[in-house]
Parts: C-alpha cells; structure tokens; sequence
C-alpha cells in the first residue's frame, strides 16, 4: 500500500475510534457483545486489530461495528450522533478510503460484499471492471423492472408530451429529482400512462428502471410498506441480504447512495399516500421519478416539488381510438353509430372500455350494434362492465377507493348517487348531507383527493356516470329508503327555492306561487343581486334541468312543475328555447298527474311561449286555450290576462293584427277587473303596438305612452323596454326617425340589463332600419350585423330577414 493509502486508512481508523466516543465509548468488549445481539458478530481480536490499523477492514466489519455503536448509544440513552443515523455517510467515506488505499493491490482482503460494492462504484466511474471480480460482476447490474406496456394504448397526447417535457427541464438543486405525480378516477389509465411513456423513455435511463406495484388499494392484501419496497429496490440492486442494514432509515440511506450518480427512472405505482413514497425518492438528479395514486398527493407537491398530472377521462375521439386499436379500424369504421354509443356508455373511463373491447373481441362476428344496444339497455348499470376477475370489473376496482373513505365522506359519496349531475355545487352537496355547506368541503376535498370526485370549476364538483351509478348501488345496499328519500327532497329544495329566489331578482314583478317549505337541513343559497342570479342560473343551468326530470320521475310533481316555472324567464331569456320546451312537458306532464290545475295551465301557458319562439304556432294555439279554459275554472284573471298577451302575440305571428288587438283589449279588461295594475300596463303596450301594425301610429303612440309612464312608476324594467321599443317604432313609422333611434337606445340598455337576447336583436333590426332611413349606412349596417349575430346564436329564423337587409347571402353577411 502507498504512502496514501496508508494515510487514508489511519484518517478512516481515527474515524471509527471518534464515532465510538460519540456514541458513549463503550469498551471493545461490551461492543462485541451488542454486536452479537443484533445478529452481526465481531470477534474481539479482530476489533483490535482493524482499530489499530494492522489490517484493511473490509465493509462487513465496518457496518457491524458502526451498528453496534448506534444500537449502544440507543441502549444506553445517549444521544444518537447525527453521523451514526445516517448509514450513507458511513459507506461513501469507506468507499473513499478504499479509492485512496489503492484496492488493486489489497484486494484479497476486502471482504466479497465490499468487493461487489466497490466494483459497483469503480465501474460506474471508470466503466472497467474491478480485478479478480468473477464473470458476473463484470458487467454492472441494470435493473429492467418495468411490466409489460398495453398492447393497445390509445390517446393521452398532451399527458405523454407533459412528461416528456420534464426530461427538457434544466437540473434543480443538488440532492433534489424531478417527480411526477399521476393522479385520477380508478380506471382511468394511470398505469397505463406510467409505463407507457417509461417504456418510451427507457433508453433515456441507462443506468436502469425501478418499478414497485405499492398497492395502495388493493383489497386482497396490504399496502406494501416503504420499507418492503425499499429492500425490493436494494435487492434489484444486487445488495446481499447480509448487506442490508437493520430500519428503514438506514436501508433508505443506502439506496439513495447506490444511485448517486445513476441515471433510474424510479415508477411508484398505486401509492396511496406520500409517506408511503418519500422513503423512496432517490435524491440524485439524474433520476427520475413517477407517482400514480388514486389520490391526490398534495404533500409532494409542497415539499419535494412534484408536478402533479391529473388524468381525466378519454374524450370521445380517444375512446374510438382505443375500440379502433382493440378491434380493427376497419370494424370500428364499418358502425360508427355504434361506437359512439359504446364509448358514451363507458363514460370515457379506459378500464370500462377495454372490458367491452374484449367482449366485443371474443365474438368477433357480432355486431357492435348488438353490444351497443345491450349497454344502452343497462343505463350506467355496472354488471355490464365485468371483465370477468377483480382487476377488470369496474364495480371492484371501484370499490377499492371506496373501502378508503372516511365515514363522512363515504356517507357523501353515496348521497352523490342520487343527484342528477352533471355537476353539484357546495351548497347542493351540503342540502344531500343535510349539514351547513362549511361542514362539508370537508367530505367533499376527501373525495377530490380519492379522485372519486373531480372539482372542474372552483366550487363545482363532478363524477362521471359509472361513478354515479356505483354510488347509487351502495347507498341502496347501504342507506335506508327513507334517508335516501329524505336526501333527495333536501336537494330538491335546494335547487327550488333558490331558483325561485333568483327568477324574482331577474323578474320582480312575476307573479308569485307558493312553495312547499323547505326540508331541515336544506341550505338556500339566496343570490345577494341580479348578476349573482344570472351567474348561479347560468352554472346551474344542466343541473336543474336535470332535477326537474328528477322531481317528474321520482313522484314529486309540486317540484317538478314549480322549478320549471322558477327557470322559465331564465330559459326564455338566454334563448334555450328547447329546453324550456322540454321542462315545462314534464312541468305539465307531472302537474296532470297530481291533478294540480294551477300547475297545469302554468306549464301549458309556459310550454306555449317556447312553442312560439321556436315556430310551432298551432301547438302553441292548442296549450294557450287549454290555459285559457283552466284560469276561467280557476277564476284567475290575471292568469288568464296574461294568456290573452300571449294569444295575441301568437295572432301576429300569423298575421292578425285585427285579431291580436282583440285579444290584446281582452287582456286589458281582466287585468283591470282584477285591479292589475302591472298587467294593465303590459296589455296598454300591446294594443299600441297592434295600433302601429294596423297603421294609427297616433293612437299607438298614445297607447304606448301610457304603457310606458305606467311601467316607469311601477319599476318593471323588462316592459318599459317593451314599451321604448313600440314607441321607437311608432316614430319610425311617422317618419321622426331621430326620435325613434332615442328610443331604441333607451330599449337596448333595459334588454341589455335584463339579459334578453331575442328582443335585443328585435330592437337591433329596428335601430338599423332608422339608421338606414336616414342615409346612414354605416351604424345602420353595424345593427343590423349584431342583431344577426345574436340570432345566428339563437337559431332563430328571423336571422334570415335581417340578412336580407344586409343584402348577404344565407351563409355569410357581407
């Protein structure tokens, strides 16, 4: 050995003697006896001779000595010494000491597992093999862990070019790697994904791939604790057993010391939370590392830095594509009707489509249709998604997040089942739990972390259908009828109530109807204005169509006909004329039912004016008379007033001014037998405007100006609009065309104001027709093409006249 070899062994010697003062200074004796306790013997003489420096110690003796240090020091109550806990700092100065002590030519004295370790270290800087190694140890160990990839994986572009990205990022700080945390639904792919893209990077790794199934949610057996994975890791690694030191810490300490300096790509898949992982991150910056969860892992993100990828669920160019690599483009092509059928009963999720793929593989001569029938017969049910063993049936797989939750939150989950989607807010949530809505973010964030619910929008919170469908099957397995019955007239409540409030605030002046009170339990979620009303209208918008179906369905014809009515103006307003069509049928469908006839000739008046928008003059006749002949069984004048407006508006539509009047003055007369001063100002509008269609501009602006004055004293925005408008046009039509494009600007702030698009539009065309009187082409032009656009929008035929007046073709306005 050289002069510097020598010195470095002395320096190592004086080391190990300092260590043992740390830990206490226990005698040689006592040492060998400890160490006989913990199952790593050391004979006396040889202690003597290895702490006097007669001899090479190799890295058994010294990971035994330096164990029996640390386990005294614990015994005997010291302190345990920062350098004692800490094992990597013990092997990486043993391995320099070695370097400087010239190995080459003490090789015959160092012990194997020192040898094996020190040729790990040698090659990996000079990529020559150790002398006197055997054949196997000539050439490094590289781990090749990963499983196989999916033979058919479809999709997932942007989430494989996130990944890839990072491997383009510039070196963080020393002793920190690049982590990725892959999170979702169970089912949705987030295997798949890891190993994949690792397959695809796997040259970018020379050094090796770890890979460890943690199983987080499996319910045959236990999650795999880190120390389980971290001796899993040390044995790819070609550590012996013997080698291996006793606690985590320690067998950590060692594996992040095999790979300082290795470019591993570490895959920790199924984790289920982040103290499972930490133990397991490597801390060379050559390595990377992939997280999946079912859970989110906000902790590695906040203090180790980790990029956390959420995994949604397929689209539906993807799911085809996915049918098309399990099935044959050819197969897929030959019905795409169906296809499309079979992605959207699977909800997108890639486990459920793959057990159909196979299905539909095992019996290659079906039809798909046939399968797609099947599935759409089963409406979300889960049995048709068994694939046939736990891991490919999507009730099981599902069921493993489930068994994780919290009562609360597990409580939650099932009362999910009962809402209608596609989305639930906080306080809707809350009303299902029957708890203030501060209570339940709680639950709630639990089940975003679990991925059994996504939050898409702050506030908002989603589940897709299969989800929905597992949710519902465990509260009836779970939760009794009542409570079930109980959860969903709280929701109900919810969404009534506070619909209600929100149409008063866009339409004040709208006749009132009585609610049922509301279930304890229900939050009112009362907007505090009329932005905020159009703002919860417009998120709430599918969900409370969607509980309006609910209400009909589920034998709660009073909801079901009252928020129909509550979102009517709403509908009405925003142009959603279908589906206010569609709500006020089952308005109208559940209040006849009930044998409700105040409900009744509301959902027939209502279902009439959506008949209008959309065209459909003769079914709108057939529901306005039905209307009609309930206010007369009722004696409800004003409702009936208000269905002779409506009468007249279908009269001109078809071209009967005369016959518009007339129902017009009938309006008029009961609202004023009524002592209706608001509907009496509406029916003044309307005959002044039938005045102006009938050619006495005069006497309709006599008309009209009344209306107006009337609807300015009483406050109601909406028909003073109506009111500028005919005078507008009156003007228009006696040639004071200055004082119509005064009154059309004093319309278009109210339409603005109340958020009504179609007779926005209507005021549009007016303004650009004065404009155009007048020789002003430019602002007459600009009108009109904003009034087109806001038609365009809404689908309405009217879009066709304005573009006359543009004189464009159909398809595009000059």
């Amino acid at each position: 050995m050289g002069e510097t070899g020598r010195e470095a062994l002395l320096s190592f010697v004086d080391e190990l003697r300092r260590l043992r003062q740390l830990a206490g200074g226990p005698s040689l004796n006592t040492l060998v006896a400890v160490a006989a306790r913990r199952g790593q013997p050391l004979a006396r003489s040889t202690l003597s001779d290895k702490l006097n420096a007669k001899s090479l110690p190799d890295w058994d003796f010294v990971a035994a000595y330096l164990g029996a240090c640390a386990a005294y020091a614990q015994q005997s109550g010291a302190r345990l010494p920062a350098e004692l806990a800490d094992p990597a700092r013990w092997e990486t100065a043993y391995w320099r000491m070695l370097r400087a002590a010239d190995v080459a030519l003490a090789g015959d004295r160092l012990g194997a597992a020192a040898r094996a370790a020190l040729g790990r270290q040698a090659r990996a800087g000079s990529g020559q093999p150790a002398p006197g190694q055997g054949e196997r140890d000539r050439e490094p160990l590289v781990p090749r862990q990963l499983p196989a990839a999916v033979r058919h994986f479809a999709g997932r572009s942007a989430q494989l070019a996130t990944l890839t990205a990072l491997l383009a990022e510039p070196a963080g700080p020393p002793g920190t790697v690049p982590i990725s945390t892959i999170g979702g639904t169970a089912g949705v792919g987030k295997t798949a994904l890891a190993v994949h893209w690792a397959h695809q990077v796997a040259d970018r790794f020379p050094d090796g791939q770890l890979y460890v199934n943690l199983r987080g949610f499996d319910p045959e057996a236990p999650a795999l604790s880190p120390a389980e994975a971290v001796a899993g890791f040390l044995e790819a690694l070609a550590v012996p057993p013997e080698r291996i030191p006793v606690g985590l810490a320690a067998q950590a300490a060692l594996y992040r010391s095999l790979l300082v300096g290795r470019r591993i790509l570490v895959v920790l898949d199924n984790a289920r939370d982040a103290d499972q992982v930490r133990p397991l991150l490597p801390s060379s910056p050559g390595c990377l590392v992939l997280v999946t969860s079912r859970n989110q892992l906000p902790g590695l993100a906040t203090t180790e830095g980790a990029r956390p990828l959420f995994l949604g669920l397929l689209s539906p160019a993807e799911g085809r594509g996915l049918l098309s690599r399990r099935l044959g483009a050819d197969r897929v092509a030959a019905e795409p009707d169906a296809v499309d059928r079979i992605v959207a009963a699977a909800a997108g999720l890639p486990l459920a489509l793959a057990i159909v793929a196979a299905r539909a593989a095992t019996y290659p001569d079906f039809e798909l249709a046939r399968l797609a029938d099947e599935l759409t017969a089963t409406r979300g049910a889960l049995d048709a998604f068994d694939g046939g063993e736990a891991s490919t049936d999507v009730r099981a797989v599902l069921s493993w997040s489930y068994r994780g939750l919290d009562p609360a939150a597990a409580d939650l989950f099932r009362l999910l089942g009962t809402h209608p989607g596609p989305d639930v807010s906080v306080p809707a949530a809350a009303s299902l739990a029957a708890v203030e809505p501060a209570e339940v973010r709680r639950p709630l964030a639990d089940l975003t972390r679990a991925n059994l619910l996504a939050e898409h929008t702050p506030g908002r919170y989603a589940l897709h259908d299969l989800l929905r469908a597992y949710a519902a099957e465990q509260a009836v397995a779970t939760d009794s009828a009542p409570h079930r019955r109980d959860a969903l007239h709280r929701l109900l409540d919810h969404y009534l109530h506070t619909a209600c409030a929100a149409d008063l605030l866009l339409h004040r002046h709208r006749d009132d109807i009585d609610l049922p009170a509301a279930h304890p339990g229900t939050t009112i979620a009362v907007p505090r204005d009329r932005d905020a009303a159009w703002a919860w209208l417009a998120a709430e918008h599918r969900a409370l169509l969607a509980a309006i179906a609910l209400a009909a369905d589920g034998g709660l014809p009073t909801h079901a006909w009252q928020l129909a009515w509550s979102v009517n103006t709403y509908l009405d307003r925003v142009g959603a004329w279908q589906d206010q069509s569609r709500v006020q049928e089952l308005a109208l469908r559940a209040a006849t039912a009930a044998g409700d006839r105040d409900g009744q000739a509301r959902a027939h008046r209502n279902r009439a004016v959506a008949c209008l928008r959309l065209g459909g003059y003769d079914e709108a006749r057939d529901h306005l008379e039905r209307s009609l002949r309930l206010y007369a069984e009722l004696g409800d004048r004003v409702g009936g007033g208000r269905t002779e407006l409506n009468l007249g508006i279908l009269a001109e539509r078809q071209g009967d001014h005369r016959r518009a009047l007339d129902h017009a003055q009938r309006a008029h007369h009961l609202f004023e037998t009524a002592g209706h001063a608001q509907g009496q100002a509406n029916a003044l509008n309307n005959i002044g405007w039938y005045h102006i269609q009938l050619g006495d501009y005069p006497r309709a602006l006599d008309y009209c100006g009344r209306a107006l004055a009337r609807q300015q004293r009483t406050g109601n925005r909406y028909w003073e609009a109506h009111a500028w408008d005919s005078l507008g046009y009156a003007h228009h039509h006696l040639g004071r065309h200055r004082d119509a494009i005064d009154c059309y600007t004093h319309a278009l702030a109210l339409w603005r104001e109340a958020g009504e698009r179609y007779y926005e539009a209507t005021t549009l065309t007016h303004l650009g027709d004065s404009h155009d009187v007048t020789g002003e082409p430019r602002p007459a032009r600009d009108a009109w093409r904003r009034a087109l656009d806001v038609l365009d929008r809404l689908g309405h035929p009217d879009a066709a006249q304005v573009r006359t007046r543009l004189g464009g073709s159909p398809s595009a306005p000059q």
